[in-house]
């Protein structure tokens, strides 16, 4: 049985009077419970008025009752008390195993209990040993100096845990922050592309129909240039069969009018070449550009006739031919 339950069922099979063990114990009418022998000597000389030695209540006569459960529970707790003092007892006097004596020396090299015995022995002969309570009394002061220090340590080490919290929650801050801030940074390159496209699809639509507008102006002219030069045709083909005097008298104004005569100039079909402009802070998508970038060298016998070609062989454009008339 565990000495803490023990010590506890001590206090309850104490009598309050002697504060020993219930002996042949009795309880009052107000529930208290002493030894016989205590309340009837607490009592003694009383005659009108009995009071309870614990509550202080009045009674009239003397009246209690025996208490056979609760006399056999302090028996029996009493009977366990002592099993276990002897039981001590014999441990912290167990004697030596190889000699069978007592044990009563302690070696301060080998840190062990020993007999007078023991100590003259081969093992222990040139080592000190001094008497066991003096021993205990140096190593119970070397473990309270070690406890000290140990409470010293786990509180370091509780600061030093503390430390670490601390770093922990602003390591956990500084990469949250960097989560928010990369976070915050592509949403503004997103916005950015998102307004960068609607403006460059927006220039795209206006060139669109600014250059539909001059096509067909251009596709306008070219359709009366094509029926004067039907008319004069005909002109001239009537005028071929015509007399003499009537040809020579038309033919200055017919000259008049070729000459006079002038041809559309030709639309460029070339569009606009449109870029996406990123701001310096965006600048590194150049890096990534560049990997794929490679240096090359054209060849000016083997190009295309519409392909102009710079003359360190490095970069070309496309060059439409305008239409023949």
């Amino acid at each position: 049985m565990d000495f803490l339950v023990l010590g506890n069922l001590h206090v309850i099979c104490a009598c309050p009077i002697c504060l020993d063990f219930f002996l042949d114990p009795v309880t009052t009418p107000c529930g208290h419970n002493f030894c016989h022998a205590c309340l009837s000597l607490w009592w003694n000389n009383v005659n009108d008025i009995f009071l309870c030695p614990v509550c202080k209540t009045c009674f009239p006569q003397r009246s209690f009752s025996r208490n056979s459960q609760l006399r056999d529970l302090s028996e029996a707790i009493r009977l366990q008390q002592e099993t276990q003092s002897k039981r001590k007892q014999q441990e912290e006097q167990a004697p030596c195993q190889k000699h069978n004596q007592p044990l009563v020396l302690f070696c301060v090299k080998d840190l062990e209990v020993l007999c007078a015995q023991c100590s003259f022995s081969v093992e222990h002969g040139d080592h000190y040993a001094c008497p066991i309570e003096k021993a205990a009394v140096y190593h119970r002061r070397v473990l309270n100096i070690i406890t000290e220090i140990l409470k010293i340590k786990v509180k370091e080490s509780e600061a030093v845990v503390a430390r670490q919290d601390r770093i922990l929650l602003i390591w956990r801050m500084t990469f949250e922050y960097k989560k928010q801030q990369i976070s915050y940074e592509f949403r503004q390159i997103k916005l950015f592309l998102q307004n960068e496209l609607e403006a460059l699809l927006n220039e795209i639509h206006i060139e669109e129909l600014v250059g539909l507008s001059k096509l067909n102006e251009y596709v306008q002219a070219l359709s009366d240039h094509i029926s004067t030069l039907n008319d004069l045709l005909r002109e001239a083909e009537a005028n071929h069969v015509e007399s003499d005097l009537t040809l020579l008298t038309t033919v200055p104004r017919a000259y008049h009018r070729l000459e006079n005569l002038t041809c559309p100039k030709p639309l460029s079909s070339g569009a606009k070449q449109h870029g996406l402009s990123l701001p310096p802070q965006y600048s590194g998508l150049d890096k990534i550009i560049k990997q794929f970038q490679i240096n090359v060298t054209f060849d000016v016998d083997t190009a295309h006739p519409q392909l102009v070609i710079s003359e360190d062989r490095k970069s070309v454009v496309y060059k439409e031919r305008g239409p023949s008339v």
